[in-house]
């Protein structure tokens, strides 16, 4: 691995360890072959504490409800996901999937408040809670008396151009998707087939997708096709209830 490729992998897994959510995690940061690598590593899928996110590739339409939290003065002047420094008075937020830097419009739930913060870090790793608020962003939302509130995030865009010249193109609408539950992956294939047959006959949808790790060929099984991220997250816990835990949404 060259050293600039060992550096940025170090840095990720530093901020991830003092990113949002509780003060201690085990992250692995999770390498693929050439044919695969996105030379952006915040896109990196990673694990922490066991249990994997895949970054999806484009926000382009992504719309999710659920519970936001917020994080502050401990954090404030830690560097982020992206290598930046936390400022707790910028509009920033944390989220485990989206890509860096795309900007989405948050809304309280329960007052009707919304602002606009940018995604510059990972986590909240707290079951149940979709992202962390920078206190600037908590203060607008009035999340930051009650710690967390239920909201829908939206994103206004992803991102266009390199280097100084960004710009964020506002999807022609917020359907998104389609995204699927990955269950398991297996090194071997027909361990692989046949648990996508026992899912699909209790779910109706499974399917075998090849993937490769550190040079490794894996059988992955995926299970429905959702047009929503709520969707496939009802999906995700209806297979944890069901003894299919560790799964994960991803973005086909």
């Amino acid at each position: 691995m060259s050293r600039p490729l060992l550096s940025l992998l170090i840095c990720l897994a530093c901020c991830l360890l003092a990113a949002c959510g509780g003060p201690s995690y085990q992250v692995r940061v999770i390498d693929t072959d050439g044919q695969t690598t996105p030379k952006d590593y915040t896109q990196r899928p990673y694990e922490v504490n066991g249990e994997r996110y895949q970054p999806i590739p484009s926000a382009n339409g992504y719309s999710e409800q659920g519970i936001a939290s917020w994080y502050g003065s401990d954090f404030h002047g830690r560097k982020t996901s992206n290598g930046e420094t936390y400022d707790m008075y910028a509009m920033t937020a944390a989220h485990k999937t989206l890509p860096m830097n795309v900007d989405v419009r948050v809304t309280n739930l329960n007052n009707g408040r919304s602002t606009v913060v940018r995604i510059n870090d990972r986590g909240p790793f707290v079951k149940g809670r979709i992202i962390d608020l920078s206190y600037s962003a908590a203060k607008q939302l009035d999340i930051v008396g009650p710690g967390t509130a239920p909201v829908r995030i939206e994103a206004l865009g992803y991102r266009e151009g390199r280097g100084q010249a960004v710009s964020y193109r506002r999807p022609a609408s917020y359907q998104p998707g389609p995204f699927l539950v990955q269950v398991g992956a297996f090194s071997v294939q027909a361990n692989a087939l046949r648990l996508a047959a026992e899912l699909k006959g209790r779910f109706g949808q499974a399917q075998v997708t090849e993937g490769w790790v550190n040079g490794r060929k894996f059988y992955r099984v995926r299970v429905g096709q959702y047009a929503a991220i709520d969707s496939a997250q009802q999906a995700l816990l209806r297979l944890e209830q069901e003894g299919y835990g560790a799964g994960f949404v991803v973005a086909e």
